[in-house]
């Protein structure tokens, strides 16, 4: 018997925002927490041992920034590549006195720019180039979704 994955629902603005369950409900929230009482045990015993209060602190701030910093790179470099990726759909999809204005796009509006489809594209960026839109009211008038389903 073949395995069928169930088909994703239809991307659209209202459910296009990603959670990564193991960081945002475990990995986040046991770290907070273990700052947090850290923070609040060097508190307590910092009469009785002020070297291992402000180790233990320093080591719960420490563990907790290190998860951000780790989550950021990949998402970094995914930037670059959606990036990377939209300015050769803008070379192949835009007129050539559009393409050259496309680079008083910011990062964030390019990477907002993603969903929309290739019909769209040149009116949705000719509206961002003059009307200055931002990311999320690039995806507000979005009529015709491109989904993007790898977003880590």
């Amino acid at each position: 018997m073949a395995y069928h994955a169930a088909m994703p629902e239809a991307q659209n603005f209202k459910n296009h925002g990603r959670f990564d369950p193991l960081f945002h409900f475990l990995i986040a929230p046991v770290l907070l927490a273990n700052m947090i009482i850290t923070i609040v045990q060097a508190f307590h015993i910092w009469h009785r041992q002020p070297f291992m209060a402000v180790w233990g602190a320093v080591i719960g701030i420490t563990l907790f920034v290190l998860a951000f910093k780790l989550r950021s790179y990949p998402l970094s470099a995914q930037d670059r590549v959606i990036r990377l990726e939209e300015r050769l759909r803008f070379a192949a999809l835009l007129p050539a006195d559009q393409l050259a204005k496309t680079s008083q796009l910011s990062l964030q509006q390019i990477i907002a720019l993603r969903f929309v489809s290739d019909d769209e594209l040149p009116s949705v960026v000719h509206r961002t180039l003059t009307e200055n839109l931002t990311p999320k009211q690039i995806k507000q008038t979005i009529k015709a979704w491109r989904p993007d389903y790898t977003r880590v």
